[in-house]
C-alpha cells in the first residue's frame, strides 16, 4: 500500500466556557466511505482507492472538541483492493488495511491537533516526551 494523497476537508477546534475539571479525552476515527478511483493521469499497475474519514478528539465533559475530516488516496494491489471493497459493503475492512489507514490518519491529524491544542491552550491529547532530573544515588 502506498499513500498517493492526503487532504483535510475540515479542521475545526472549539473551546467551551466550561471549567476544566475531571477531563476525559475521547478520540474516534470513522471511515465514512471507501471507493475505487479511476485516474487516467496516474499510471500504475495497482488499484487506486479513495477513503473519506472523520477524526475527533473530545474533551469531556463538554470542555472542547477538535474535528477533522478528509480524504486519502491509496494505491494497493488488485487482490487487497478487491477484498477491501467486498468487505466494505458490510462496512468492514481487512485488519491489515484498517491498521495502515488508521495510522496514516493518526500521523497526519495528531500533528495538526497538537498545534491547535497549543493555540487554544488545551491540554495535549497524549503526553509528549519530557526530561526529568535524575535521582541521586547516595
Amino acid at each position: 500500500m502506498n499513500i498517493l494523497g492526503f487532504n483535510f476537508s475540515k479542521i475545526s477546534v472549539e473551546k467551551f466556557p466550561n471549567k476544566m475539571e475531571d477531563l476525559k479525552l475521547n478520540t474516534n476515527i470513522e471511515i465514512l466511505d471507501i471507493a475505487s478511483v479511476k485516474a487516467d493521469m496516474l499510471k500504475t499497475k495497482d488499484e487506486l482507492m479513495g477513503i473519506k474519514f472523520a477524526y475527533s478528539i473530545r474533551y469531556d465533559p463538554n470542555f472542547a472538541k477538535i474535528e477533522f475530516a478528509g480524504d486519502i488516496l491509496l494505491s494497493l494491489d488488485a487482490k487487497l483492493a478487491k477484498d477491501v471493497l467486498k468487505e466494505w459493503k458490510d462496512k468492514k475492512f481487512p485488519e491489515e488495511f484498517q491498521i495502515f489507514v488508521y495510522n496514516v490518519i493518526l500521523r497526519k491529524a495528531n500533528i495538526r491537533a497538537l498545534e491547535l491544542e497549543d493555540e487554544m491552550n488545551l491540554p495535549l491529547h497524549f503526553p509528549l516526551p519530557s526530561l526529568k532530573k535524575a535521582e541521586s544515588k547516595e
